[in-house]
């Protein structure tokens, strides 16, 4: 049996964005992390977010699609 793992999206969202707001603010800090968080995760350097748009839409909203 693996072991289970929590889920990170609670601890990132309680995280302050450090951005300025802007119109061209399009994507939620907590999306672009959590991204990150698993490409980095997955030892992916390039392209995880294209590459895996499907999979992350599971479980992020990216209303304005993946980060770029």
């Amino acid at each position: 049996m693996r072991p289970q793992l929590l889920d990170p999206r609670p601890y990132l969202a309680d995280l302050p964005d450090p951005r300025r707001e802007t119109r061209n603010k399009l994507h939620p800090l907590q999306d672009i992390l959590m991204i990150v968080l698993c490409a980095v995760l997955s030892g992916v350097e390039e392209a995880f977010a294209e590459e895996k748009e499907t999979w992350l839409r599971g479980f992020l909203d990216l209303p304005n699609g993946i980060p770029s």
